[in-house]
């Protein structure tokens, strides 16, 4: 059964994300002493005497309106806002009362839902006496914590639970999951691919790079298969993070390739590939994790035709060392071509999952040995005895053979080419180790 979902708003700067990060026993919010980190709405899942329901952190309310990025930030908690069956509205302690927590009371008023009114940063319980002033907002009760410390945070999660239906309670667990990290530059069109993708407003898109601070997880059923979008931060050369915010921006991207079956690296066809990007697929590579290169803005591109062979080109050349990764070619504005990458991720899904029978494998090893004898070294000729796939995610096979030493990377080269030719995986890293064994032994 679905989880309801509880939202936390309220001004900027009153600790929103830190009791998301309590609450939700993780640190996937940034936090920083400065209003206005957080900008899109970002889940968790907070659980609680075997109850479970998703937590959703906004960024600062404000009704200012000449900001257009403001505007956006206001848009996306009202979002939630209506998503929302429990509203938790975050209140300072220790600055008090502000005339825009009075604002934000009639916006949550006019709603409808239930609305927590919690006062933050009442670190000690000679400070309680403080939330009095909280009871002019007329909302009922307030209760008072402190999410740094954790304070008052076990009666919060008691008034939650008593607030959400029994449905809200945790059902079975559904379907596997696939997690799709969205990773790139700034600006290369993560944002607007994920909402073209959910047909309606999910993530803030803004001609301004580096909109995206937060990792963003969205759940959503394509084609009777449960996806999971990981939009992240465009992730910047070292040279150019200069604050401390975009650095967290960067970890929490390379996090979500961790977190991720999939990684999705966009590039912008106006712009063309860079070394970064060739970093990225070089992490998602490392970490053993499925990778989709997709050029991006296809649809500025003149001679298409032309344009795709160059770029194929390039791509082979920058990223050979990932040569697994498929290539395609789409618009997320326009949604051109996005409708192919579904069965390519669940395609690379399913290879990165896969398993080949021991006996198969070793069909292969003798077939690839008799096809190609390895070379020998210094007078010794690599023997291979026997092989096994010890693990997935990403495939990994162990050859146990009589000197590890004797094995070339032009031959492992060639048993990892011989591997895919038989059993494809394509988009996803192999993982060949070689062990020493003496011949009885095997």
């Amino acid at each position: 059964m679905e989880s309801e979902i509880v939202a936390i708003v309220g001004r900027p700067n009153v600790g929103k994300s830190t009791l998301f990060n309590r609450l939700t026993a993780a640190r996937t919010a940034i936090e920083e002493k400065v209003p206005g980190v957080t900008r899109d709405r970002l889940y968790g899942v907070a659980e609680w005497r075997n109850r479970n329901f998703i937590l959703v952190d906004t960024g600062g309310l404000t009704f200012e309106r000449s900001d257009p990025l403001l505007r956006q930030v206001r848009r996306q908690a009202e979002l939630a806002i209506e998503e929302a069956r429990v509203i938790l509205f975050l209140l300072d302690g220790r600055e008090g009362l502000n005339p825009l927590d009075q604002e934000i009371a009639d916006l949550l008023r006019r709603s409808g839902k239930p609305v927590l009114p919690v006062v933050n940063k009442i670190d000690h319980l000679s400070a309680a006496d403080e939330v009095t002033s909280f009871y002019s907002l007329g909302l009922g009760e307030p209760l008072s914590v402190s999410a740094a410390h954790g304070r008052g945070t076990g009666d919060l999660l008691d008034r939650i639970c008593e607030l959400l239906p029994e449905e809200g309670a945790a059902g079975t667990a559904g379907a596997e999951t696939v997690r799709v990290a969205v990773v790139g530059r700034p600006n290369a069109g993560k944002s607007q691919l994920i909402n073209t993708i959910l047909g309606r407003e999910r993530v803030i898109v803004s001609p301004t790079p580096g909109t995206t601070r937060d990792a963003i997880d969205t759940p959503f059923d394509y084609g009777g298969t449960t996806f999971t979008l990981i939009d992240t931060a465009g992730v910047r050369r070292k040279s150019k993070v200069k604050e401390a915010v975009e650095y967290y921006s960067v970890l929490r991207a390379l996090k979500a390739v961790e977190r991720a079956d999939v990684a999705l690296l966009l590039l912008d066809a106006e712009q063309g590939s860079a070394e970064q990007d060739q970093r990225l697929a070089g992490y998602a590579d490392k970490a053993g994790r499925g990778l989709i290169i997709g050029v991006n803005k296809w649809d500025l591109v003149t001679g298409r035709k032309e344009a795709r062979g160059e770029w194929l080109d390039r791509i082979s050349r920058s990223f050979a060392f990932a040569s697994y990764a498929p290539v395609l070619f789409f618009s997320a504005l326009t949604g051109s071509r996005v409708e192919q990458l579904f069965p390519l991720i669940t395609r690379v899904h399913r290879e990165l999952y896969k398993r080949v029978p021991t006996a198969l494998l070793n069909e292969l090893v003798e077939d690839a040995l008799a096809v190609k004898p390895p070379a020998s070294a210094r007078g010794k000729q690599l023997k291979i005895y026997y092989a096994t796939q010890v693990s997935s995610r990403p495939p990994t096979f162990v050859f146990f053979v009589n000197n590890p030493q004797l094995v070339h990377f032009s031959y492992r080269r060639y048993l990892e080419n011989r591997l895919r030719q038989a059993f494809d995986f394509t988009g996803t890293p192999l993982r060949l180790n070689f062990r020493a064994r003496r011949e009885k032994e095997v």
